[in-house]
């Protein structure tokens, strides 16, 4: 298939994703994560290369969205449920997926260390998507989600390195710039929109995704990620958009509209149905070392930290993809595990990603208006405009 046909393909695919997330009011991501492992599997599409750039930088950009809706009052504020809930969300899946694939099913012990990565995260870009769609961004439990979400993944990123990265040359000046964009754009970004900003061309929004450009191809060049430095630009520059709603919303359309529908079917198209169906035992052992060590462990300190929505708290807790992929794809590059491998654990992170988040979506979702009413939060921007 051409570059220009599977284009078509999948600006259809994500049309349908957008009518059916309407009709059925499901979020939007799984439908298109769903879609993405029928359309992979039944046609055998594969994924080109200018899909692969919109997916990774798609996942910069929502890591960087998400970073902008951390209340850094409220981080501070809850900073011992953020940390704990996020630790022990890393720290279950971890030892136990990792124990699991060595002892129960054979691994080798570097294989089983990026299960144990894979398997560890919570997926920013879900977490971020749901509390988007359903307006949640400024409640407590979305302040939370959050938070605890950024921490977990901060875990598995210092996990990734320490085990298995190996810097080169380039990785001091990757810290650099990356430290110089997150002090600097704080205080270059309301003079910049001030001088560029309210025109068609949207100088703001471009500034930064240069930024992002520039955080992406220094991590591809020094063997480390842009995620987490996108995070944390997003989060110091929090406070600017808090004060600029207006750019936050336009920023949001670019990305929900073109950028992370390609994100989340090329998240589904990494997954072979046929090595998984001949691998359904392990399928279950390494589905059921992550959910179940995320569910026993945070359950109780989402209790005591934000009773009335445990439970919702606790599945979406329990979801993975950005950084699961990428463990996951870092083994298979790095000649750790093999494509079967990959192919469970990409399923794994895309089950955890579909299955928990549907069920907190159907059963768990806590109502917006209501915790309006509770004096919870200020009004949330409405973001179902733009999913």
């Amino acid at each position: 298939m051409s570059p220009i046909q599977l284009a078509a393909v999948l600006g259809g695919v994500v049309l349908v994703a957008s009518m059916l997330s309407i009709e059925l009011g499901v979020t939007v991501a799984l439908i298109e994560l769903t879609l993405g492992v029928i359309v992979g599997n039944v046609f055998h599409l594969h994924t080109a290369d200018w899909l692969e750039f919109i997916a990774k930088f798609a996942s910069i950009v929502l890591t960087f969205l998400a970073g902008m809706e951390v209340d850094p009052s409220y981080l501070r504020r809850r900073l011992n449920a953020s940390v704990g809930i996020g630790v022990t969300s890393f720290l279950g899946p971890f030892v136990f997926a990792s124990l699991a694939s060595y002892v129960l099913i054979g691994w080798t012990l570097k294989a089983s260390l990026i299960a144990g990565t894979a398997l560890s995260t919570t997926s920013l870009a879900v977490v971020y998507a749901v509390l988007v769609e359903r307006g949640l961004t400024d409640t407590n439990v979305g302040k939370l989600l959050m938070s605890a979400t950024f921490v977990t993944d901060l875990c598995t990123a210092l996990a990734l390195s320490a085990i298995f990265i190996k810097p080169n040359i380039w990785f001091p000046v990757f810290l650099a710039v990356s430290l110089a964009l997150i002090l600097a754009l704080p205080k270059i970004a309301p003079w910049f929109f001030r001088r560029y900003g309210d025109r068609v061309i949207e100088p703001e929004i471009k500034l930064v995704f240069v930024s992002l450009f520039v955080l992406m191809v220094l991590a591809e060049a020094s063997n480390g990620h842009a995620v987490l430095p996108a995070f944390i630009l997003g989060l110091v520059m929090s406070r600017h958009y808090q004060e600029h709603r207006d750019e936050q919303q336009r920023l949001r359309v670019v990305a929900f509209a073109f950028l992370t529908p390609f994100f989340f079917i090329k998240g589904g198209l990494n997954v072979s149905l046929s090595a998984v169906l001949s691998n359904l035992g392990l399928l279950g052992v390494l589905l059921l070392a992550k959910m179940v060590p995320k569910v026993g462990f945070v359950y109780p300190l989402a209790r005591r930290a934000i009773p009335r929505h445990a439970t919702f708290t606790t599945l979406l807790m329990s979801t993975g993809l950005t950084f699961g992929t990428i463990s996951a794809l870092y083994g298979l590059n790095a000649g750790i595990i093999d494509k079967t491998q990959f192919s469970l654990l990409i399923t794994v992170v895309v089950l955890s990603a579909v299955v928990p988040t549907a069920i907190a979506e159907r059963w768990f979702r806590p109502d917006r208006e209501e915790e309006r009413r509770d004096g919870r939060a200020p009004p949330a921007i409405p973001a179902e405009e733009y999913v």
